[in-house]
């Protein structure tokens, strides 16, 4: 282990688990990211390993066949993953956070019937918030979900699913307006729906289509897509919970946990970067001595390992804030904030570092400079995490005059 990204206080089982996530990633990870991410080519053979470690339910209840580890453990686990390949680590995301919506609000039966099978990796996740018109702005979702009778017809297209052609369960949310009148609050008239599909494109199942992979910047091997919905029948005991107008509480009761999970990987990233950027410093030779004896280096180094600490630290506060059963959306909003952020910044220091051999496909740092702006974005742009950071201030803080 190196001297940065510690954790104090973990036991032997977390631990345990560190070390084995740790070497798994430096043998079967780092060795084949870059060429498998110059051909947008699915990891097939990583997640298989991760099956076999059981990481995929890391954090499902041994009830259901799960390891029933914190949520500190799971990001540490993901941190981890990211240092590798950042891809891999939004496979398991995806995954976690539906099996983390089930546990926390799904019925009896839906519990029995999917965390088990999601524990081993047999049934993936894939969750739907986003839509082509709405970004951040959750309120502002068309799709709709309308009782039939004993079923629920789905309408919409719902845009950004990581996992979305790989995944076997995707949680979708949805307008409801079943029960609630007209002029209620957009936000209690969602209702989040419980659909199973076909792993694979185009039409997976009658009345709902995944159109091939979105082609991106970085964040490549896993697969990106949308999601249509035209006339998708689905029964209504797949409504999470069994309660219409409850979608965006357990939406953002799992986003926040995925924005402890972004910070991780943010600080994954960033851990690697630096590594790369150490490495070649002591490499790499101008006017007759390493680069890392020249002070400007040297600067640049001491301020990337104090970001890596600092988002470290920032993220493990708001894992086990989350862990302790307290509201975090004030600690994760701002380890999801900060450890983007000084990812963004350590990624581009340790590509000047390497000067004009960063720009190279031959080096990996070239890789996470295309990745590290995908956290800026994902699970909430810097400024919607201000606004939520702010909001929370406000309410710690009022004014009592």
């Amino acid at each position: 282990m190196t001297r940065l990204a510690q954790t104090a206080g973990l036991n032997d089982i977390q631990q345990e688990i560190l070390s084995t996530v740790r070497d798994f990633v430096d043998k079967e990870i780092i060795p084949v990211a870059t060429q498998l991410e110059h051909r947008d080519e699915y990891p097939t053979e990583i997640v298989e390993g991760l099956k076999e470690l059981g990481l995929f339910g890391l954090m499902i209840p041994e009830e259901y066949g799960g390891l029933g580890e914190s949520l500190l453990t799971y990001a540490l686990c993901v941190e981890e993953i990211a240092r590798g390949w950042m891809s891999v680590s939004g496979i398991i995301n995806t995954h976690f956070i539906v099996a983390y919506m089930l546990k926390q609000h799904g019925t009896q039966e839906q519990k029995d019937t999917f965390l088990p099978r999601m524990a081993l990796g047999e049934v993936r996740g894939a969750f739907s918030m986003s839509e082509p018109a709405l970004g951040s702005d959750v309120a502002a979702i068309t799709s709709k979900g309308v009782r039939d009778g004993e079923e629920y017809v789905l309408n919409g297209q719902k845009m950004w699913l990581t996992n979305g052609g790989t995944s076997s369960l995707v949680a979708v949310l949805c307008r409801s307006d079943e029960g609630h009148p007209e002029g209620t609050a957009p936000h209690k008239s969602m209702t989040t729906f419980l659909v199973e599909k076909e792993p694979g494109f185009g039409e997976v199942r009658p009345g709902l289509t995944i159109p091939g992979k979105i082609d991106k910047m970085g964040y490549k091997g896993v697969d990106t897509t949308e999601l249509i919905m035209d006339g998708l029948r689905i029964p209504a005991n797949r409504v999470l919970g069994g309660t219409t107008g409850r979608g965006f509480y357990q939406m953002m009761d799992g986003v926040e946990v995925g924005r402890v999970n972004v910070a991780a990987r943010g600080c994954g990233v960033a851990q690697r970067a630096f590594e790369l950027g150490v490495s070649y410093a002591q490499q790499r030779h101008t006017f007759g001595k390493p680069i890392a004896q020249h002070q400007a280096i040297q600067f640049k180094l001491a301020e990337m390992a104090t970001k890596v600490e600092a988002a470290h630290a920032m993220m493990v506060n708001a894992a086990r804030k989350k862990d302790s059963g307290e509201r975090n959306d004030l600690e994760a909003g701002m380890a999801k904030y900060l450890a983007s952020e000084y990812c963004k910044e350590v990624v581009e220091d340790a590509f000047r570092i390497h000067g004009g051999y960063g720009f190279s496909k031959e080096y990996e740092i070239e890789r996470l400079y295309r990745e590290a702006p995908m956290l800026l974005i994902g699970e909430g742009t810097a400024e919607i995490q201000k606004m939520i950071i702010g909001r929370r201030l406000l309410e710690e803080y009022r004014f009592q005059g």
